[in-house]
C-alpha cells in the first residue's frame, strides 16, 4: 500500500470526531485534533495522527481521562500548579500556557507546573503560543524512564523534550523543539509504519545493545551522551519533584508510575518587561540573517535556524496535503471502523485495508 496525501482539514475534522466518539467534550476533541495535525503539517509525524489509535486505547484502558477535573491547586502572581487529573495533554497544556501568558503580562513572567497530565504532543506548539504574544515561550515534560544513561543497560530517565520559541517579525520565530534523546520514540513508531530501519545510534535492544530494528528497540539513547542524560535528569527535578509526583525513582525502585502519566513545566516571559518588543523582533531577524549568511561547507546549499525547516514543510503540506504511510493509515482505519466513521481520504474503507 503506497503512501497517500490527505487534506489537513479533513484529517483534523476526522481526528476531532474520533476523540468525541472516545468521550471527550467537543471543545477538548478539537484542541487535541488541532495539536496533532499541526505536528503533521510541520513534518513532525512522530507526534501526529499516528498516535490517535494509541490514545483511544489509553482511554479504554483507563489511563487517559476524557472528562478530567482540571483544577488550580496553588497560585501566586507569577506561578501556578495545575492538577490535570490525567487530562489529554494538549487540553491542559494549552490552558496552562494561557495562564502563563496572562501572568507574564502582569508579573513579567509566568511559570506553570502541571501534575498528572498525559502525552502532550509536539511541545513547540505551546512555546509558539507565547511567541505569538510577543513573549518567549518554554515547555518541557517528564515521563517514566525510557532512556538509558550512558553505560547503563536499563532505562533510568525519560527523553524529556524541551521547546523554546521567540518571536521575529510577522509570524516568524526561532523555535527549538528537541528531545534529550537522539530521536523520539515516536520516530521509531513512524519507522515501523514505513517499514524502515533506524540508525544504530537511536535505540538499544533488551540487552542494552544498539539496534537498527525499530521493533526490537526497548529504550532510547541520550543525545550527546551525558549531556542529554543530564538535561533529562534535571527536567525531572524541575517538574515531577516540584509537584510531588516523582516518576523516575518510582519506576526504578518503587511501586512504579501510573501508566500514561507525566508532569510538565510551562513558561512565558514578557519581552516588554526587559526591552522594546519591536526592537527585539528586529534583532531576531538580524540574528537569523547572520546565521544564514555564515560561510557554508562544500555541498551545503543553505543554513537554517531552529524551526525553519518545519515551517517550510508546513507551507508545502498546507498546499499538497499530509502524507500518511501505510502503517498510519491502518491505525486510522482501525479507529474509523471502531466508531463507524469514514476515513478522511478518497476510497472505500475496506479497499484500503
Amino acid at each position: 500500500m503506497a503512501e497517500i496525501r490527505v487534506d489537513w482539514r479533513r484529517l483534523q475534522s476526522f481526528t476531532a470526531e474520533v476523540f468525541e466518539r472516545a468521550g471527550l467534550p467537543a471543545e477538548h476533541a478539537a484542541i487535541e485534533a488541532e495539536v496533532l495535525v499541526w505536528a503533521n503539517l510541520r513534518g513532525v509525524d512522530s507526534h501526529g495522527v499516528q498516535r490517535v489509535a494509541g490514545y483511544v486505547h489509553s482511554v479504554e484502558a483507563g489511563h487517559y481521562n476524557p472528562r478530567p477535573d482540571i483544577r488550580i491547586e496553588r497560585e501566586t502572581p507569577a506561578t501556578m500548579l495545575i492538577e490535570a487529573d490525567r487530562a489529554f495533554g494538549p487540553v491542559v497544556t494549552t490552558y496552562a500556557m494561557r495562564q502563563a501568558i496572562g501572568k507574564a503580562r502582569t508579573a513579567g513572567i509566568g511559570w506553570v507546573l502541571i501534575r498528572n497530565t498525559t502525552h502532550q504532543g509536539a511541545m513547540a506548539y505551546y512555546a509558539q503560543m507565547a511567541a505569538r504574544e510577543n513573549m518567549a515561550g518554554i515547555a518541557s515534560v517528564c515521563n517514566p524512564p525510557n532512556m538509558a544513561p550512558p553505560g547503563a543497560r536499563a532505562p533510568g530517565v525519560h527523553n524529556s523534550p524541551i521547546a523554546i520559541a521567540v518571536p521575529g517579525s510577522g509570524d516568524r520565530f526561532i523555535s527549538l523543539d528537541m528531545a534529550t534523546s537522539v530521536a523520539a520514540f515516536g520516530k521509531l513508531d513512524v519507522a515501523v509504519d514505513r517499514g524502515e530501519s533506524i540508525p544504530d545510534t537511536w535505540a538499544l535492544d533488551e540487552d542494552g545493545l544498539p539496534t537498527t530494528d525499530p521493533r526490537r528497540a526497548r529504550f532510547l539513547q541520550p543525545a550527546g551522551g551525558y549531556k542529554g542524560y543530564g538535561l533529562a535528569l534535571i527536567f525531572e527535578c524541575l517538574s515531577s519533584l516540584m509537584v510531588g509526583n516523582p516518576l523516575l525513582t518510582a519506576a526504578i525502585t518503587g511501586p512504579g508510575a501510573t501508566p500514561g502519566v507525566q508532569n510538565s513545566f510551562i513558561g512565558a516571559i514578557d519581552i516588554a518587561a526587559f526591552t522594546d518588543p519591536a526592537t527585539y523582533r528586529t534583532q531576531i531577524d538580524e540574528l537569523t540573517a547572520a546565521m544564514k549568511g555564515l560561510p557554508r561547507v562544500e555541498g551545503v546549499e543553505e543554513l537554517f535556524v531552529p524551526g525553519e525547516p518545519e515551517e517550510r514543510v508546513h507551507r508545502e503540506r498546507i498546499e499538497h496535503g499530509i502524507p500518511l504511510p501505510p502503517g498510519t493509515r491502518d491505525k486510522l482505519i482501525e479507529v474509523a471502523v471502531k466508531f463507524g466513521l469514514e476515513v478522511p481520504w478518497n476510497g472505500d474503507l475496506m479497499d484500503d485495508q
